[in-house]
């Protein structure tokens, strides 16, 4: 029993001095890696502006972007190339291994090549530096190198150099790596901005997401309608519009004029609101509790607007308008949130 008592105690305190080093050390990590980001961005000079305005060209031409790197830098190519494309810039990602085997025929007189090496001297890229320079219409180089063969072949060199990897050994590709990553969205980012890139261009590549969805359907494919919406008129109660509201199983009524125009809404917040002041409220008239002039939104917005509406005025119901003032929906924060809308 002693002897197992001490094993556990030594087995504890071990356990301890790991999770406290592991802590340290993943801290340490982050805090290299924020320092070299840091020094990163000090060095962005014209070179960066002059690699946007080269891709730039390159899509405007309807050429494309391909990226090649190795090993590591070759995993981060990928990360780059699906940004590039996620964000409207054609791009592809050229295998450095199968380059010289018949791939070489992806690149087509006007590309845009970025190429990855933090030395600049891989073996592999180097056998490829004339085949690209041949082929494609301009080279920009992402290296930590400056002096490198590929530099020198480069038509545009970004320097990603870093201080110390974040390996305790300094070994391992993690700042540098990290930062070919970073340079590739500043990248991708700043030829977003000078391509004049919408949130509705980025929705008509991401149909599948929240953002799509909100971008790419309308309101009126997503407000309440019919059974589902609640409406009362100026001379109802607010007895007529809890009902209406039950019946609907909505939050919200909204107030018709005489004219069938919207003058207010009531939502299930005023009567709780109204019925601590006055409890005996029932047979009152709605349109003394009601909100006149609400938040509203129309039936031929996008959904999109709809988000920011119920977001800007911090509200969990907009009343759905046509063109002539009168109300032919509801949208309800739940609706967006079962929609995967917001």
């Amino acid at each position: 029993m002693i002897d197992d008592f001490v094993l556990d105690y030594q087995f504890a305190r071990h356990y301890k001095r790991l999770m406290m080093n592991s802590i340290e050390l993943a801290r340490r990590v982050i805090e290299i890696e924020a320092d070299c980001l840091h020094a990163l961005s000090k060095r962005i000079d014209e070179s960066f502006t002059h690699a946007v305005r080269l891709l730039e060209e390159t899509l405007v031409n309807r050429a494309k972007i391909v990226v090649v790197g190795v090993g590591k830098s070759g995993n981060i190519g990928h990360k780059i190339a699906a940004t590039l494309n996620s964000t409207g810039a054609t791009a592809v990602v050229l295998s450095s291994q199968n380059a010289l085997h018949g791939d070489l025929g992806m690149v087509s007189a006007g590309d845009a090549v970025i190429a990855l090496s933090y030395s600049g001297e891989t073996a592999e890229l180097m056998h490829l530096l004339p085949f690209l320079k041949r082929s494609a219409g301009c080279l920009i180089a992402m290296t930590g190198k400056a002096g490198s063969s590929l530099a020198e072949h480069a038509d545009v060199v970004l320097d990603t150099s870093v201080e110390r990897e974040a390996c305790p050994f300094n070994l391992a590709p993690t700042s540098s790596s990290t930062a070919m990553l970073v340079m590739g969205d500043a990248l991708a980012m700043a030829l977003l901005d000078a391509r004049g890139f919408t949130e509705e261009d980025f929705a008509r590549y991401h149909p599948g997401g929240s953002l799509g969805r909100a971008l790419l359907t309308k309101v009126a494919d997503i407000m309440r309608t019919g059974e589902s919406l609640a409406l009362v008129t100026l001379d109802a109660s607010v007895n007529d519009a809890l009902v209406s509201m039950t019946r609907a199983r909505s939050g919200a009524c909204a107030i018709l004029d005489a004219e069938g125009r919207l003058a207010g809404i009531f939502t299930h917040g005023d009567f709780v609101r109204s019925f601590q002041k006055d409890p005996m409220l029932g047979p009152r008239k709605v349109a003394d509790f009601m909100t006149a002039k609400p938040v509203t939104v129309l039936a031929s917005s996008l959904a999109v607007q709809a988000v920011n509406t119920i977001g800007s005025h911090r509200v969990d119901d907009v009343v759905v308008l046509d063109e002539g003032n009168r109300p032919v929906g509801l949208v309800d924060t739940q609706d967006l949130a079962r929609l995967r809308i917001m």
